[in-house]
Formats: C-alpha cells, sequence, structure tokens
C-alpha cells in the first residue's frame, strides 16, 4: 500500500492517528519549502525548482507529468464519467526586492515564522496543497483529483498554466493556493493593459506653433480620472482605469507630436475586459491598443459545490483585487490559500508554520467532505 492509500484510509478510519499525519506532513511541508526557498525559481527561470519538486513528489511515491516547468500529478483510478478538481499553486516568485534585510533565498525560521522569498506567495500554498493531495489521493471521493505546480504565474507567461491546462484531464473546478489566511476568494480581478497614443504636429516652442500631443491627450486624461464604470460588483466593488505611465517630447523647446500613456484596467466579474475596453475606446479619442484581453475576472457561484462546502465550513468569502493563475483558467475556481497577500512581494517574506500546518487541516476537511 503506498503513502496515499495509507493516509486516505486513516482519514476515515481513524481520527486520532489523523492528527499525527497531519503533524507530518505539516514537517514535510515545512522542510520541503525550505528547500525551495533555497533554489532561485524568478519567473521564465523554474527549472531548478520544478526539478526539486518533482524528485520530491517521485520520492513520495507520485507519478508525475512534465511540460516545461509545469509538473502534475493525477490522483489513482481517474474516472473520465466523474468530476475533476484541480490543486493548483506556482513555483515561480518575482525578484527579491533591494529592501531585503535578509538573505531572500536563505530560509530562515524564527519562532513561528519561516523567512525567505516566495514563502508565502506562494511557497506555502504549493507544499499545502501537495500535502492534501497526497492525504485525499487514495481516499475513496466522489471526484478525480489533480495537483498543478505552475510556473511563470508572476508575468501571466505562456509556458505557465496556458501551456500545463490542455495537457491535464477535463477540469470541471479548481482551488487556487495563493495566501488569503485560508479565507475563500470567491472572485478575483482581471487586468488589462492598454497603450494609448495620441498625436499632434511639431512645431518650435517659441513661436507657438503645431499642435501640442501633451495638451490633446489631457481631455482624455480628465475623462478618465472622473469616470466610473456604472456595474458594481458586491465581492470586487467597481472595475478601475487608472493611467499610470506617461511619456511625451525630446527637448524643452519643440512642441511634442506625439504622447503616450499606459492605462491600468482591473475588471471586475461583471465586465469582460472587451467589454470594458470598448467603453473606453467610445469616450476616448486616443488610439487605444489592449496587450491583451485574456487576464479576465474570474469566479464562481456561490450555489457551486465547491463554494457551498466553504460556506458550510464557516469560511468568509470575499473578492481578491489582485491577479493569479485563475484568470487563465476557463472552469469555476477559488482562491485559498496560506498568508495573507499583503506580504506578497515585499521585503523579508514570511509564511508561519502554524499556517502551512492549519491549511493542511482545512484542506482535508474541505475535500473529504466535498461532493462535487
Amino acid at each position: 500500500m503506498g503513502v496515499q492509500q495509507a493516509i486516505g484510509r486513516t482519514y476515515h478510519i481513524n481520527q486520532a492517528s489523523m492528527a499525527q499525519n497531519l503533524n507530518t506532513l505539516a514537517r514535510e511541508a515545512t522542510t520541503l519549502l525550505q528547500r525551495l526557498i533555497a533554489t532561485p525559481s524568478p519567473s521564465r527561470d523554474e527549472k531548478a525548482a520544478a526539478d526539486l519538486l518533482e524528485a520530491q513528489m517521485h520520492d513520495w511515491g507520485l507519478h508525475t507529468r512534465r511540460e516545461a516547468n509545469n509538473v502534475w500529478a493525477v490522483a489513482p483510478g481517474h474516472d473520465d464519467s466523474r468530476p475533476t478538481l484541480l490543486l493548483n499553486a506556482h513555483i515561480d516568485t518575482v525578484k527579491p526586492v533591494a529592501s531585503w534585510t535578509r538573505q531572500p533565498f536563505c530560509p530562515a525560521v524564527e519562532g513561528d515564522r519561516l523567512y525567505g522569498l516566495g514563502s508565502n506567495d506562494c511557497g506555502g500554498g504549493l507544499v499545502s496543497l501537495l500535502q492534501a493531495f497526497r492525504l485525499m489521493a487514495g481516499a475513496a471521493r466522489g471526484y478525480n483529483l489533480v495537483y498543478l505546480a505552475s510556473a511563470e504565474e508572476e508575468v501571466s507567461g505562456a509556458d505557465g498554466i496556458s501551456r500545463a491546462l490542455p495537457l491535464l484531464p477535463r477540469i470541471d473546478a479548481a482551488i487556487v493556493g495563493e495566501p488569503t489566511a485560508m479565507q475563500p476568494a470567491f472572485a478575483e480581478k482581471g487586468l488589462m493593459v492598454i497603450d494609448a497614443t495620441v498625436h499632434g504636429r511639431s512645431g518650435h516652442a517659441a513661436r507657438a506653433e503645431g499642435i501640442n500631443a501633451i495638451y490633446e491627450a489631457l481631455d482624455d486624461l480628465v475623462w478618465l480620472r472622473s469616470y466610473r464604470f456604472d456595474k458594481v460588483s458586491s465581492l470586487l466593488g467597481p472595475t478601475l482605469a487608472t493611467a499610470t505611465v506617461i511619456s511625451a517630447g525630446t527637448q524643452h523647446n519643440v512642441v511634442p507630436d506625439e504622447c503616450r500613456f499606459t492605462i491600468d484596467v482591473r475588471t471586475n466579474e461583471l465586465y469582460s475586459n472587451e467589454e470594458a475596453f470598448g467603453i473606453l475606446q467610445s469616450h476616448m479619442k486616443s488610439q487605444l491598443k489592449a496587450r491583451s484581453f485574456r487576464l479576465g475576472s474570474s469566479g464562481i457561484d456561490p450555489a457551486h459545490p465547491l463554494a457551498a462546502r466553504c460556506l458550510a465550513l464557516g469560511m468568509k468569502p470575499f473578492g481578491s483585487p489582485t491577479l493569479s493563475d485563475q484568470a487563465l483558467m476557463p472552469f469555476p475556481s477559488i482562491k485559498l490559500g496560506p498568508g495573507n497577500s499583503a506580504r506578497s512581494h515585499s521585503a523579508d517574506e514570511y509564511i508561519c508554520l502554524s499556517e502551512i500546518a492549519g491549511a493542511i487541516d482545512i484542506y482535508a476537511r474541505l475535500l473529504g467532505g466535498l461532493r462535487l
């Protein structure tokens, strides 16, 4: 009998030893996370960390598959006639900011805290979901289970989850292990970046010649500052469009003939990116070009069995303003993971050991009573 079968049967038979198993899983998860922290894995350069994770999964008796730096496993007994739940978290990290006071790739435990780059975003979710997968892989379930550690999440790269999803079994729902303090995000804002260009005509500034492209852009910028999208989400609030970068001119005495600016758009679930783009385009005279429409808002119906199970466990749903691989999932999903989103991308990032242990326990209870 493999470890996942043994642990799965324990889950149903012996609740006393279940606590002991959870403690063991938490210790193993912490050790694995320390090794991952010590293995730099910035986006698009995750090979060493993927190798490490894949080897550990093999050592634990899991049969893995891999595409680029995406690693996954399918629980035994997969049946295409049953619904399938995906457990997903990402391997990659952002690059460390200059204000770190510690060595970002040297894992350090101080009290209940494990410090290191990627510990919170989203190493804690990565190792906790893996342990939950091991725990439930051999248990009696009415659904299939897939675990995916994906690459390039921080840059929404083409070689990340988008490359892996077509190779997985059909997925019906997903849990994404981003840091949410183990409260479920039932909705997540989308992201669209728009490049705006305004043309004028150059001339000599001393003679007030030409058409100043900066002044031509002002009307659009003033409108954008005051515009409010009509549909406001109860979970995510309003869709936001914010001018964030602007560039114009070549030197002080030349009237600029071109002004470029960037608009950061965060859509709620009530607008597709295409719809939001159309609204902006209809009101602005600037030439607008969206870099991509692919990162739309995502979420789940509160009546969905996965969401209902969270509510039955007393969890409090919320809407997340930050983007994750949920944006690339064409199926219902929730974001649920250990840690705190405010620690992500910050200096001296950390995860609490108690958060990892608690997450494995909560995942086990959620999955153990789930009926998809």
